[in-house]
């Protein structure tokens, strides 16, 4: 059953072909023999995982109508909560944290009848591009066990590569789904901003954090699109149908766009290895020979985007994590000899380098006398991204650029130099202060065998299409059809 994507799975689940239980029981043995080295999971529910899928064998043996992901094992970021399980963030602070509501995409997973096996490791408080930063356990690449697989949402795409489920959902602030994709070689979705709700969702940039799908096929990430994405009155920033009409993803998957256009940044793009241009090259090359027309175009404020999200992000985390102050919930110091102590002991004690990095940083850009200098400036320049992302569109119905400038590195090679580490999501940055979508793809592997990835873009909203355009690639290539050796990482 390894070798089923997660919609042909569901299929022959309903068919009767397949037992949900035996699925489960197949992922759970590869997990127990594989994930002690991958560490992808922090917690997996085996008993509650047992009971949906039987759930659902019951109600198929009886000819009962089934969710569109029945029986389907699943694995979700630890930033979402849940009322099974702890919702840690990978962090201490939050270490022994039990939510008293599941976020709106963990009750549209369970809705659809999926099978929640566990909830994956992570950048601490989404805060990473490596998820060595998780205070909590350490994350590999199925493809080589001594690299990275990306961040934040490593752990996903860890399980996803590795067949440790068949789907899962991430989350991405700057990167965080795109980036982990193109590492281990699967399919990652960051949806436009306000197109899935993020209601549950722990909060790191609230105006750049969407929640998203990490799979192995376009259409496996067209189908868990569909079940997450959709208005959400609990959450404000969830844009309402009337305004954004919800289409059927999988409807017209398969059917190439006509007169394409796919607009390429040449000059951004010199800043990837030569291996991972090449590829892109050889990307563009395929859309050529489907018809598409390439066009080289320039986008001015790109440059800017690091600068920029890193004033924005770290002044939103500054004051979204100030609620871990050791009164609310999560950890608390021992003995504190007052509640000056209970604050500043707390936090020193349980949050990791990075996310007090990030806070010190958004607490200074956001101070008196430098707000006007850094955050309000920030926020011009994401207007000015903005506006070239819209011209660009006027020209084009995709832009294409690389996921990262490298394939995985090592572990270790950056987690001392913060500027390196940050410098790895450039490419996907500019995604989340525009608000668009963007998906990445498996396009080749570079000549140490590991995964590269092809980033494509689309309008607010433009999913549809996105999906589609991805699809025309994946269905005349077949790098999304290699698995890494996990065999030889167990050994």
């Amino acid at each position: 059953m390894d070798e089923l994507s997660a919609r042909q799975l569901r299929e022959k689940i309903v068919a009767g072909e397949v037992r949900s239980a035996e699925a489960v029981a197949k992922v759970f043995e590869r997990i127990e023999k594989f994930d002690p080295e991958v560490g992808a999971y922090i917690s997996t529910y085996r008993d509650e995982a047992f009971e949906t899928a039987e759930d659902v064998d019951r109600r198929v043996s009886a000819g009962e109508a089934v969710g569109v992901l029945a029986g389907v094992p699943v694995a979700i970021k630890d930033n979402m909560c849940t009322t099974f399980g702890a919702t840690t963030c990978a962090s201490k602070i939050l270490e022994n944290f039990h939510s008293p509501y599941n976020a709106t995409v963990v009750e549209k997973l369970l809705a659809a009848d999926a099978v929640i096996v566990g909830k994956a490791n992570m950048d601490e408080f989404a805060m990473g591009s490596s998820t060595e930063n998780s205070a909590l356990k350490r994350t590999v690449n199925p493809w080589d066990a001594n690299r990275v697989p990306g961040g934040s949402s490593g752990g996903p795409a860890a399980a996803v590569a590795g067949r440790l489920c068949s789907a899962a959902l991430g989350s991405d602030t700057g990167g965080s789904i795109r980036q982990p994709a193109g590492f281990c070689g699967v399919v990652g979705l960051k949806p436009t901003y306000g197109r899935v709700s993020r209601f549950g969702l722990v909060a790191y940039g609230s105006s750049l954090d969407q929640i998203g799908p990490i799979t192995r096929t376009v259409d496996d990430c067209a189908l868990m699109l569909g079940v997450i994405a959709g208005h959400d009155p609990s959450d404000s920033t969830s844009v309402d149908e009337q305004t954004a009409h919800v289409p059927d993803y999988l409807e017209k998957l398969d059917q190439p766009v006509g007169n394409l256009k796919i607009a390429n940044v040449p000059k951004f793009n010199e800043g990837a290895d030569e291996q991972v241009r090449a590829a892109l090259d050889e990307a563009l090359d395929v859309y050529r020979q489907l018809g598409a027309e390439v066009l080289d175009i320039e986008m001015p404020h790109l440059d800017y985007a690091i600068a920029a999200y890193y004033v924005i992000a770290t002044a939103e985390a500054s004051s979204n994590l100030a609620r871990y102050d050791g009164v609310h919930y999560g950890h608390r110091t021992e003995r504190p000899r007052d509640y000056v102590e209970v604050y500043s002991k707390s936090r020193a004690e349980a949050f990791g380098k990075e996310v007090k990095r990030r806070i010190m940083l958004g607490t200074y850009a956001l101070s008196s006398g430098y707000y006007d200098a850094y955050y309000l400036k920030a926020l011009k320049v994401r207007n000015l991204i903005r506006n070239d992302f819209a011209d660009a569109f006027g020209e084009c119905n995709c832009i294409v650029m690389p996921v990262s400038p490298t394939t995985a590195f090592r572990l270790g090679d950056k987690i001392d130099d913060p500027l390196q580490m940050y410098l790895s999501d450039v490419y996907t940055i500019a995604a989340n202060l525009a608000g668009i979508p963007g998906i990445s793809i498996p396009c080749g592997f570079d000549d140490k065998g590991l995964p590269i990835g092809l980033q494509i873009l689309a309008p607010a909203f433009g999913e549809a299409e996105l999906l589609r355009i991805a699809r025309m690639f994946e269905a005349n290539t077949d790098w999304h059809k290699k698995a890494p050796p996990l065999e030889s990482v167990d050994n």
